[in-house]
């Protein structure tokens, strides 16, 4: 009956601590009942069946948490529970917008370096070019990066 009780508070708390490692990362309550069952095990062993078992339990132990983590990980476990799917789509903000080179509009943020300009009746974030420019700044639309409208102050020529 005591070998019983020492086996099975070692094995619910390998199970515990790989729950713990896998499943609720962190020192939770998984992880202290871990703890709890192994030395409650180690403890009953070296307590009801003396030294040279209490060794043996505690070497079986730690070669049992060891063991289950590289089982658990070799079997790819973890794989079978992630998310497989990749997203490939991607949004093109710039073509619904008819934003072109040399538009012009005005600054409703302050960029520095980023911020939200509006050109026509169209409010979209921009880079400045170079500067910090305060918002109601006249701008001028000098490229166009992917989704990304870059301006610079518009120079009274």
């Amino acid at each position: 009956m005591d070998i019983l009780l020492v086996i099975l508070l070692i094995l619910v708390g390998v199970g515990l601590f790989l729950v713990e490692l896998f499943l609720f990362p962190g020192f939770g309550i998984a992880g202290v009942a871990s703890v709890i069952c192994l030395a409650g095990g180690v403890g009953t062993a070296y307590y009801l069946c003396g030294a040279y078992a209490g060794h043996i339990t505690l070497a079986a132990a730690l070669f049992l948490c060891v063991i289950a983590v590289w089982l658990f990980l070799k079997n790819r476990t973890l794989d079978k529970m992630a998310l497989k799917t990749d997203i490939s789509a991607k949004v093109d903000l710039m073509q619904a917008t008819n934003i072109k080179v040399g538009d012009q509009g005005i600054c409703i943020s302050r960029l520095a370096p980023m911020g939200k300009v509006r050109i026509g009746e169209i409010e979209i974030e921009a880079k400045s070019q170079d500067a910090f420019l305060d918002d109601a700044t006249p701008i001028e639309v000098i490229a166009l990066d992917g989704n990304k409208v870059i301006v610079r102050p518009l120079t009274a020529e």
